[in-house]
């Protein structure tokens, strides 16, 4: 598999507290990052806190921490801004589209109309991302199982 070049892990920085991010919450193995390029509604990083650069590289006591704070941030998107669907994906390569060699999963409220955007978007300032974190927070809830469903008529 090829992965991505860099030099140092960026993920690893704004962990180590080198370089300004927004970490919407940290935990001994997993953290949860308010990416600075939204590519949806409340775009959100599910990473474990070791560096770990593919799915394949994930310990086996990883896994679970790293599910569990996925669907976290599910609910807390949806409960913060009310979405119509969440987009959750993960690219291990290259030619999958993996930027940061970081195993890091995505969950991003849909836009209007649907998906995600794939093209360039905008880059956010910290106090932006700081922002989106402040409206996640609330429905960010230690214990939540599954998050709230709408109902559609057919």
């Amino acid at each position: 598999m090829i992965l991505p070049a860099q030099d140092d892990c960026s993920f690893c920085v704004f962990l180590l507290g080198h370089r300004p991010y927004t970490i919407l919450e940290r935990s001994a193995t997993v953290a949860l990052l308010v990416t600075r390029e939204q590519r949806g509604i409340g775009h959100l990083l599910a990473i474990p806190t070791a560096h770990r650069p593919t799915m394949l590289d994930l310990q086996p006591d990883e896994f679970a921490p790293l599910l569990e704070l996925t669907q976290r941030a599910t609910a807390a998107i949806v409960g913060a801004f009310d979405v119509e669907g969440v987009a959750v994906w993960q690219n291990n390569g290259v030619s999958a589209r993996q930027s940061v060699p970081h195993l890091h999963i995505h969950v991003a409220g849909t836009l209007p109309g649907g998906g995600t955007e794939w093209g360039e978007v905008p880059r956010l300032s910290i106090a932006e991302t700081d922002g989106i974190a402040d409206r996640l927070r609330p429905h960010l809830s230690p214990g939540t199982n599954s998050p709230k469903h709408r109902e559609f008529a057919v």
